[in-house]
């Protein structure tokens, strides 16, 4: 059990002259932690009240990487204040993003965390929009195929936050403007990490949509775009009667809660929204199957490994859940010895695997706490594979009728910007 008592957000820095962002937080004032942004490229004319509006929201959603380590039941915060509305966003976003942490760690996952809210009277958001899309780049398939099917539009570039040596060679394939973001965590977190310190998956894609907006402002971009697909809306378990979703802040509820956040905190002059929210997994990888698996095959990748491993390029590790579900969504429209040429070998009949797909199409066991696709749409693109390679059959499961892996589900996307979707 933790003996601290509160968790600190302290104060953050904007050093536009060095281009760095500060954030600082604590434990009871003692325990001290320094978290630094660096925006590697040249800023636009931008609002200074919409980035200081925009800062304060990433130093809000960032502290959830300290907040985690150790158990406490009461938020601190120094030097601003944030409203009723904006309070309870954080709250969710935080009590539901840590679901996975609540689970490994066993604590009541319906526990509220509470942000304290003053009255700050009406926000001062009415600037004039900008134009233009600024696309995250993850170095997978799905903001590529985004990439593919935006960039004629007249305003576009990409941007990324961290892994530079991995992404240049995709960036450089891409040929857009490109916004380069470095994120240096405190070293003491990562040595707590392997002492005494409490861990567990964070909502990170909840902390690049306000980097995101960052970079949009700083560049005068309006649309932050990503590229989270309709499967991250499927929940991995239930704990204590509690829905758990590994990707929370990947799915549709988050993304309409931020829409809603920024609307208020910033009016219509910054927009978020992921332009592949209608699609499936394996829809998405038969899309870049036809559009961008030649252009990128050889700098691409969507094994979360990847940027772990001590390399400077991109990987497929061959073991992991996101590997063998990624072969698996290829596989009904990408030849298999092309699939074999990233991976070495044929996935779906390595024995140390099987597991992992029983977990994977819900046959026995859980599925994996990782950015996978749906169950029936790991049954529909096993059963494809099946027809298409008769030696590979070996896990037996049905499909409801009328089932399709095609079907546009729900979204958020700007009509404007649907009309592109492919």
């Amino acid at each position: 059990m933790s003996t601290y008592k509160s968790f600190v957000f302290d104060s953050y820095a904007f050093d536009k002259d060095n281009r760095t962002l500060k954030l600082n937080y604590s434990f009871d004032d003692t325990l001290k932690f320094t978290e630094t942004y660096s925006f590697d490229f040249d800023f636009t004319n931008y609002d200074h009240q919409q980035l200081d509006t925009a800062l304060q929201d990433l130093f809000l959603m960032a502290g959830i990487s300290y907040y985690k380590a150790y158990t406490v039941d009461n938020i601190q915060i120094n030097n601003i204040a944030i409203d009723e509305r904006s309070s309870k966003f954080f709250s969710k976003t935080y009590r539901k993003g840590l679901g996975e942490y609540f689970y490994i760690n066993k604590f009541d996952p319906s526990k509220e965390i509470v942000f304290p809210h003053k009255n700050i009277g009406q926000l001062n958001n009415t600037s004039s929009p900008n134009k233009g899309l600024l696309i995250g780049i993850g170095g997978g398939k799905d903001s590529l195929l985004s990439v593919e099917n935006l960039r004629s539009q007249p305003k576009v570039a990409t941007w990324s936050l961290g892994h530079r040596k991995q992404l240049e060679p995709l960036i450089n394939k891409i040929g857009l403007q490109h916004y380069w973001v470095d994120r240096t965590i405190d070293p003491l977190l990562l040595d707590l990490n392997t002492k005494d310190a409490l861990n567990g998956h964070i909502p990170i894609s909840a902390i690049l949509s306000c980097v995101g907006t960052i970079v949009a402002i700083l560049t005068g971009y309006r649309d932050v775009v990503v590229s989270n697909e309709n499967s991250s809306n499927e929940p991995t378990l239930t704990y204590k009667g509690v829905e758990i979703n590994h990707q929370y802040s990947k799915s549709l509820e988050y993304e309409i809660d931020y829409q809603k956040h920024l609307s208020h905190s910033l009016g219509n002059s910054v927009r978020y929204y992921s332009f592949l929210r209608p699609f499936s997994e394996v829809r998405i990888a038969e899309l870049f199957a036809k559009t961008g698996f030649e252009t990128y095959k050889t700098v691409f990748s969507s094994c979360n490994r990847a940027f772990t491993l001590k390399n400077d390029s991109m990987s497929w590790c061959g073991t992991c859940s996101k590997c063998a579900f990624t072969y698996l969504a290829f596989i009904p429209f990408i030849d298999r010895d092309e699939l074999m040429q990233l991976w070495g070998k044929d996935l779906l009949k390595e024995k140390l695997l099987e597991t992992t797909y029983m977990n994977l199409l819900g046959i026995s066991g859980e599925k994996p706490l990782d950015c996978v696709g749906e169950i029936l749409e790991s049954r529909q693109a096993m059963h494809l594979a099946y027809k298409k390679y008769a030696d590979i059959t070996r896990y037996s499961f049905t499909i409801p009728e009328g089932y399709d892996f095609r079907h546009m589900a729900s979204h958020s996307i700007p009509p404007e910007i649907f009309k592109l979707v492919p």
